[in-house]
C-alpha cells in the first residue's frame, strides 16, 4: 500500500507523513522523483528508517520511530513546523483512518469511547492546512467491520477533507457523488469491495474513446 501511495505523490512535492502505515512511504520514491517528507516535530528532508542498530537515536519523526535526514535537510521548531502546516505550504499529507465517510469526513484519533486515549496530535491542524489529503488503511477493522462508511460515527478529525484512500482492496476517490473506484487490487472483484464498504461504491470509470 505504501509503495502505491508513493506512485501518485507528484515530484517535488512537500510531503508529511502520518503514524502507522503512512511512515512507510519513506521507502518508496519512484525513479526519477524527489519528494521532500516533513514532519510535525521539526524535520524537512526526513529519510526512510535506518537499519536496526543504526542511525540517530535521537532522530525521529512524530511518531517517535527513528528516521533518517536526506542531504540538505533542515532542523526547525515546532510551533514553526506547524506555521509551514496552518500556512498552505505542505503539498499533501498522508494519514491513516479509523473511518472515512462518503463525502470525505474524516475520524483518525478516538473511537470516541470512554476508555479511548486522547492522541489527536497534529492531525487536525494538517487536515486543515495541507492542500491535498491521501488515507492509507486496512480496509476494514480486525474484528470485520468497514472503515469506508457513510456517516463517520467516530469524533471528527476534519469535515470533508479526504481526497483518495488507499486499501489492501482498492484505490478509492472521494467526489462530490460519493466513492469512486479507481482501481482494485489483483485478484479482487468488484463485489468483494463493495460488501466489505458501508456506502455504495461507483464502479472503475471506463476509459473515454
Amino acid at each position: 500500500m505504501a509503495s502505491r501511495v508513493a506512485q501518485d505523490i507528484p515530484d517535488g512535492s512537500y510531503v508529511n507523513l502520518g503514524i502507522g502505515i503512512p511512515e512507510l512511504i519513506a521507502k518508496f520514491v519512484p525513479e526519477g522523483r524527489e519528494f521532500i517528507y516533513h514532519t510535525e516535530n521539526g524535520l524537512l528532508g526526513m529519510g526512510p528508517s535506518p537499519e536496526p542498530g543504526e542511525g540517530e537515536p535521537e532522530l525521529i519523526n512524530a511518531g517517535k520511530r527513528q528516521v533518517t535526514a536526506i542531504p540538505g535537510a533542515s532542523y526547525f521548531h515546532h510551533p514553526d513546523s506547524f506555521v509551514m502546516i496552518r500556512g498552505g505550504h505542505i503539498d499533501l499529507c498522508v494519514l491513516g483512518a479509523l473511518q472515512v465517510a462518503q463525502n470525505g469526513d474524516l475520524a483518525n484519533w478516538s473511537t470516541g469511547g470512554p476508555d479511548a486515549i486522547p492522541a489527536v496530535g497534529g492531525a487536525m491542524d494538517l487536515v486543515a492546512g495541507v492542500k491535498s489529503i491521501f488515507v492509507v488503511t486496512q480496509h476494514c477493522t480486525k474484528k470485520g467491520a468497514p472503515k469506508l462508511v457513510e456517516a463517520c460515527t467516530f469524533p471528527l478529525t476534519g469535515p470533508a477533507v479526504v481526497d483518495r484512500i488507499y486499501t489492501d482492496l482498492a484505490v478509492i476517490d472521494v467526489t462530490p457523488a460519493g466513492f469512486q473506484l479507481v482501481e482494485i487490487s489483483p485478484g479482487v472483484t468488484f463485489d468483494y469491495v463493495q460488501e466489505r464498504t458501508g456506502a455504495p461504491l461507483l464502479p472503475i470509470a471506463s476509459p473515454t474513446a
